[in-house]
């Protein structure tokens, strides 16, 4: 089945809209604007429903292809206010900070932390030898009956790497004005840290003509997302 079957515009600009929208601090009006400029004349709303219906689609494409993960996962929760009421973002990051997985609940017990760490396994695809968390109490629960085996780290300062990767996350949200629903927020959150493992270069890493050809690989990578 054709994905862009009756869209009015092609797959390119389609995809450009939504890269733009999950890779940069943009709203759908910036964008709208970006493409005029461009004489690409597409509402805001059109942009909305396309990332809505791609975004999805690209993150689960590029999950599938993704190289993997290492072994050692840093994991975090940090509230996020929906309507007036506290839900909870919990996400995990590996030593290389790739994000593994990120899943808002409305909770942060044993029960949520237990199901947190059964998608981790999921999305991963091995249990880690490591995990690193804060002292929440919850964390021992899921360590005990889910991954038993794997090395369990909660020293002060040691999960500053996934603290730190929360940062992108609170961009965004105050940029769009706070998650409307859980549901929106969830597709929000599974997109855009996919396109950030992709587009996440470490540019103070590594050598600029090093960086340019990762760019390269990335932009590959998306184009064969969307095609």
């Amino acid at each position: 089945m054709n994905t862009y079957k009756r869209h009015r515009f092609p797959p390119d600009i389609i995809s450009y809209a939504v890269w733009l929208y999950y890779r940069f601090n943009l709203s759908h009006r910036d964008i709208e604007d970006l493409l005029a400029e461009r004489g690409i004349t597409v509402s805001y709303e059109a942009i909305r429903l396309w990332c809505i219906k791609f975004g999805g689609k690209y993150a689960r494409r590029l999950k599938r292809n993704h190289r993997g993960y290492g072994d050692a996962f840093y994991i975090d929760e940090v509230f996020v206010k929906i309507q007036g009421q506290r839900h909870y973002l919990w996400r995990a990051v590996d030593q290389d900070g790739e994000v593994v997985d990120v899943y808002l609940q409305s909770k942060r017990d044993g029960a949520a932390a237990k199901r947190f760490f059964k998608r981790l396994l999921r999305s991963s695809g091995a249990e880690p030898r490591k995990i690193v968390t804060d002292k929440l109490r919850s964390y021992p629960v899921a360590h005990r009956e889910v991954i038993p085996e794997a090395i369990h780290v909660t020293d002060q300062y040691a999960n500053n790497r996934v603290e730190q990767s929360h940062e992108a996350t609170r961009v965004r949200e105050r940029g769009i004005r706070r998650f409307k629903s859980m549901r929106q927020a969830q597709r929000f959150v599974t997109a855009h840290a996919a396109v950030w493992n992709l587009f996440n270069l470490g540019r103070h890493l590594v050598k600029a003509q090093h960086c340019r050809e990762l760019r390269v690989s990335a932009f590959n990578e998306w184009s064969r997302a969307f095609a």
